[in-house]
């Protein structure tokens, strides 16, 4: 009320001016009673998301396992064998399925409900794990059944990986943090994939094989579990009308047609194809160039997976999507001059120091591929996408497996890794040329999607 009774009218300035400072106070105790998350709490910070928690605990606990069950059956095949060429067999029998089955998964990842797809993959390869634990155990297990057990498998992970990418968005209500959970997802893994070994030939030399087959198989139970017991919409896949070939069809029109989207998959591609033979010949480096034996390779082979586990850390610890354009190329470069140097280099510590930079290089630069896709991506097209993005990345690893054992025995380990390093650094560079229009072309998308206001930022 006025001083004479009557109302007060304030002008439009007034109120401009109360509300800023009504917003002002507003923000400032938003600020003092939810400041962002520091330290650890922002590294973990998608740990908040109930669902996603449930996922990463189960997946922390069967990724062990898994890893557990891969280093058995490498050295109960070689054991019994002696034949490089029937390892090598059973690892290619194991992934080979993904190049033909990896797209076809990616459309029905899109038709169908990605939740109940990975119940039944998880499931299925439970029994995978527990039929090798019991031919194993029951002296029944021959390399023809492993050779069949591990299509099986992979024929499984075909549909299990490309629905497990497009399902993490799911499982976050703050789309900020789905970087952060894709990050998250590659330490997980990486962390199982130090432990997972180790543990393997510890158990392996007392109780042998079977058991690491049997403990993988119990394994799958946690992550079971986790999927039953999270909360997610009866609806996340759409029975879509048209035809499967035709949807198909438009998910390679929708990835390819899209630069930014097609940049990121060659790029990761090229970068699969040439660049990661160097586990395959890691091997040849340990025993004939630095002349150690099996614990030269364990410690190359630890390098690599804790540059990479380094890397998940540091992608977590990261605030934003922005940038992470940038930081392909820059990782990809890294990875490039790691493996290059590693090639060259005939002292143990240097082999050791750059096996960790590369390491760090390729999980920064396949992580912030993952995440800037699953950003701009449409989500009825998701699991299409991610199927490729998985082709790109793990379809990839059987051709340059072999590339690299053909290139090294014609010229040479030494040379081979030399050229492959040479390339990822060429192509680092062009990446980098490229990424200003491709930059233009994600921006709009970061603008609709909240991630940028409308002042230049960089992708």
């Amino acid at each position: 009320m006025g001083g004479n009774g009557k109302p007060y009218r304030r002008n439009a300035g007034e109120v401009e001016s109360i509300q800023k400072g009504g917003l002002f106070i507003l923000n400032m105790e938003s600020n003092r009673l939810g400041e962002a998350p520091k330290g650890w709490r922002l590294i973990f910070r998608a740990l908040g998301h109930r669902n996603y928690r449930l996922f990463f605990g189960g997946q922390g606990i069967s990724l062990i396992g898994t890893w557990m069950q891969q280093t058995a059956m490498g050295w109960l095949v070689y054991h019994r064998t002696n034949s490089a060429f029937l390892l090598g067999l059973v690892g290619f029998s194991g992934q080979i399925p993904a190049l033909f089955l990896m797209p076809l998964a990616g459309v029905l990842t899109d038709r169908w409900n990605r939740h109940r797809i990975l119940v039944i993959t998880q499931s299925l390869a439970m029994v995978q794990a527990l039929a090798l634990a019991f031919l194993d155990l029951a002296g029944l297990l021959t390399i023809g059944s492993i050779i069949s057990l591990s299509l099986f498998l992979g024929m499984v992970n075909a549909f299990d990986m490309p629905a497990r990418q497009a399902f993490v968005p799911d499982l976050i209500e703050k789309k900020e943090d789905l970087g952060n959970a894709i990050a998250l997802n590659s330490f997980i893994f990486n962390g199982a994939r130090l432990l997972g070994p180790s543990m393997a030939g510890l158990l392996v030399s007392l109780l042998g094989e079977g058991l690491c087959f049997l403990l993988n198989g119990i394994s799958f139970l946690a992550v079971i579990a986790a999927l039953v017991a999270m909360n997610i919409p009866a609806v996340k896949g759409k029975a879509l009308a048209s035809p499967l070939r035709a949807q198909l069809k438009e998910g390679f029109t929708y990835a390819l047609g899209f630069p930014p989207i097609r940049s990121i998959l060659l790029f990761l591609s090229l970068i699969s194809l040439v660049g990661m033979g160097y586990v395959t010949l890691m091997p040849v480096f340990a025993k004939d160039i630095l002349h150690g034996g099996p614990d030269t390779l364990g410690f190359l082979m630890a390098a690599s997976g804790l540059g990479a586990l380094m890397g998940a850390v540091f992608l977590a610890s990261r605030k934003s999507v922005r940038g992470l354009g940038r930081m392909i190329a820059l990782a990809s470069f890294i990875f490039g001059l790691g493996i290059l140097i590693f090639s060259l280099s005939r002292d143990f510590l240097v082999s050791f120091l750059t096996l960790g930079f590369a390491g760090f290089g390729m999980m920064v630069q396949m992580a912030s591929s993952n995440t800037i896709l699953q950003t701009i991506v449409d989500d009825d097209k998701r699991g299409r996408v991610m199927s490729l993005f998985t082709l790109a990345f793990m379809g990839m690893a059987p051709l340059g497996s072999l590339l690299a054992g053909s290139l090294a025995h014609w010229m040479g380990a030494t040379f081979t890794l030399l050229i492959a390093g040479v390339l990822c650094l060429g192509a680092s560079f062009s990446f980098l040329w490229r990424l200003p229009r491709l930059r233009a072309m994600i921006r709009p998308i970061y603008v609709q999607k909240g991630i940028l206001n409308n002042m230049p930022e960089k992708t």
